[in-house]
């Protein structure tokens, strides 16, 4: 099977020790120094400048999205975390949060909070403050990325000032992953929120590392260290400010040309190149990827057969070099070799008889295959890729529309769409897995409906262990291979690119960069 096995050892590198040593070009161990980050204790003081992928909307934390793409790094910043999976095993670790445990199998939780946390204006962090948070977070109106995480709360109750219990809808032990990779990770001031989004906007209360000086719409968002953060003596920063922009080359560009230290990348041909330039480059452990998300809704992907075709016609060496000139991870299978659900079971298989068979077949019952591939940008060149390997075959027709991002939402929620490109990425597959592919998921791209799938996806999200939970997305594997509601061509990158003078380099989920315990060399 295909790897690229630079980029993979690469990965491997980082995934062995993520914060305690820096990952470079060349053979996996390789300890060039001019992508070492510093060494020694951390610093205090400086001001970090980094690139974010994109500009918030309002800083809401119940908005912020938190993850890579969105803002993680921004509401990290601002409100802190309760807990977090750590970047190698996924384990939860508690920052704000003291525990968040379960005596009964995962249907009702107690948060412990540290004792004597306060907001960035001196007003205590209690429980009432995050049961204030995460109900509002279950209000549909306000356009939340999490409110379906927050909806799996049946009901709270305040059982002293630093102890919530929470009962869930179902039974969910890894609900602690689901949380911290959400805006229920980040409280703010009950008493902020309620002066209204501009009054918030100017001065965001929360209990984070950093408090806003201030925001200039489409350019600077400058923040200054909290003197009041829990955990003293961090940040070690002094200042951090963050810009965006939505291009991976001019990124990248920030650090070469030194207008940047630190900034993340979701593509594998920048993250070569950074590599190559000698840069700090860390990257997650994903599973999962970004997959051709096939709408099963409706024709022609309602039909089965139709999924298969398509899925074996495709070649996923030829669509990563076309995409990136072969830098990617292929997704080969569910899990990469590292994680503890990993199995040989594959995905996909390209198999070209079987393909030009089934569009015959289509073909000859009077029903060529005929569809449209919905192209945002950015995905312009895998729409185009898929396009022209399938124009290789008979009976089988693909037209791309590109699209404005400000159709996704009408796109995505009405599932007015063919084909385009979606991710599922995880360390541990809970809950991620079960948002994408169960069929009861509003997030769910594909809208794929199999019994045995949802089956596997409860199976894995309901169990205590860990050999069961292997046996449920085994099976879970097999059936997207089977139905094939989605293509995996690769895994997704989610990577920090610094200078080697950056350290305390940090990220959990789907790559929320931490940014306390970031510091810089003299």
């Amino acid at each position: 099977m295909f790897r690229n096995t630079r980029i993979l050892a690469v990965v491997a590198a980082c995934s062995i020790a993520f914060v305690l040593t820096a990952c470079g070009g060349g053979a996996a161990g390789s300890e060039a120094s001019s992508n070492s980050g510093p060494s020694g204790d951390p610093v205090s003081g400086g001001t970090l400048r980094t690139v974010l992928l994109s500009e918030p909307r309002n800083l809401d934390p119940a908005i912020l999205q938190n993850n890579l793409q969105g803002q993680g790094t921004l509401g990290n910043s601002l409100y802190g975390t309760l807990m977090y999976g750590d970047q190698q095993t996924d384990e939860i670790s508690y920052s704000m949060a003291e525990s968040f445990a379960s005596d009964d199998g995962g249907k009702t939780f107690v948060l412990h909070l540290r004792d004597g946390l306060e907001f960035s204006d001196g007003s205590p962090l209690t429980a009432d403050a995050v049961k204030f948070n995460w109900d509002r977070l279950k209000d549909k109106s306000l356009g939340s990325n999490s409110t379906p995480d927050a909806a799996l709360v049946e009901s709270s109750e305040v059982v002293d000032k630093t102890s919530l219990k929470v009962t869930l809808t179902q039974s969910i032990p890894a609900y602690a992953h689901q949380l911290s990779q959400t805006a229920m990770n980040w409280i703010a001031s009950p008493e902020a929120l309620a002066q209204g989004s501009q009054a918030f906007d100017a001065d965001p209360i929360g209990a984070g590392p950093f408090t806003l000086e201030s925001w200039t719409r489409a350019g600077k968002i400058e923040l200054v260290k909290n003197p009041g953060f829990w955990d003293a003596p961090r940040p070690y920063l002094d200042r951090l400010t963050l810009t965006s922009s939505a291009d991976e080359e001019q990124r990248l560009n920030s650090v070469v040309s030194g207008g940047a230290d630190l900034v993340q990348a979701a593509n594998w041909s920048v993250v070569e190149k950074a590599t190559d330039a000698g840069f700090q480059v860390r990257t997650m452990p994903m599973a999962g990827g970004t997959f051709v998300a096939l709408n099963t809704t409706r024709a022609p992907f309602d039909d089965v057969r139709k999924r298969q075709a398509v899925s074996a016609a495709i070649d996923l060496e030829t669509l990563t070099l076309a995409i990136d000139k072969g830098a990617g991870v292929i997704a080969e299978t569910l899990f990469p070799d590292t994680s503890q659900f990993y199995t040989e079971t594959p995905l996909h298989t390209y198999d070209k008889a079987k393909a030009q068979g089934l569009f015959d077949q289509f073909a000859a019952e009077g029903s060529p295959l005929t569809f449209t591939f919905t192209a945002f940008p950015g995905k312009e060149l895998v729409a185009q890729a898929v396009q022209a390997q399938l124009s290789q075959y008979d009976n089988v027709e693909i037209s791309v529309n590109r699209v404005d991002w400000a159709e996704s939402g009408r796109i995505y929620g009405q599932k007015d769409f063919d084909m385009m490109v979606a991710a599922s990425n995880f360390i541990d597959p809970e809950p991620a897995l079960f948002r994408s592919f169960h069929s009861t998921s509003p997030r769910s791209a594909t809208g794929i409906k199999d019994d045995q799938l949802d089956a596997a996806l409860v199976a894995g999200r309901v169990s205590e262990s860990i050999a069961d939970r292997k046996d449920a997305y085994e099976t879970a594997s097999e059936r997207l291979a089977e139905t094939a509601p989605a293509i995996f061509y690769q895994r997704t990158s989610e990577t920090a690119i610094a200078s080697d003078k950056v350290g305390g380099i940090q990220m959990y989920g789907e790559g929320s960069l931490l940014t306390a315990g970031l510091w810089l060399a003299d």
